[in-house]
């Protein structure tokens, strides 16, 4: 699957708000380290979010930095496992969740599929995307992409 591949630095969202959040997060920060050919090779801290475009309780939300082998469509089925795993259910568009991966950005990549964008759409528009992401990554976000959304309830724990 992913011998030979040359490693891509990816960037993975994570965030539950059901349940223990905070430990469902921390739970797959673990989950992703064992995940093949993959290392996670920073992880964000913690922050608490104000459901955006859903409802149900406030979010508990991180960024991790992996190196992986796995081509984006093979990590993104690894994510939806671990999801599942979680006991991710998608009874309708954006509902509460035991726990919710996204894959925000794969190297350099710009992959538009019937089943992943990358980078992922809707990232610039979310502070709980954006802000652990720019305390891993401050290359990677903008400072007009963080005053667009400093109006979004958030706090790192």
């Amino acid at each position: 699957m992913a011998e030979g591949r040359d490693l891509v630095v990816a960037y993975v969202a994570l965030g539950a708000n059901l349940g223990d959040a905070a430990a469902a997060v921390q739970a797959a920060m673990d989950a992703l380290a064992l995940l093949p050919s993959t290392t996670v090779t920073r992880r964000s801290a913690l922050y608490r979010s104000a459901p955006f475009e859903a409802a149900g309780p406030d979010f508990i939300n991180a960024v991790v930095e992996i190196s992986t082998r796995l081509s984006a469509p093979d990590l993104l089925t690894q994510l939806q496992a671990v999801e599942f795993e979680a006991g991710r259910e998608r009874p309708y568009r954006n509902a509460p969740r035991t726990l919710d991966l996204d894959l925000l950005l794969y190297g350099a990549a710009s992959i538009a599929s019937l089943s992943l964008t990358v980078p992922h759409p809707r990232m610039a528009q979310r502070a709980f995307v954006l802000l652990p992401l720019a305390e891993m990554a401050p290359q990677r976000v903008s400072a007009a992409q963080l005053d667009a959304v400093r109006d979004q309830s958030i706090a790192r724990l």
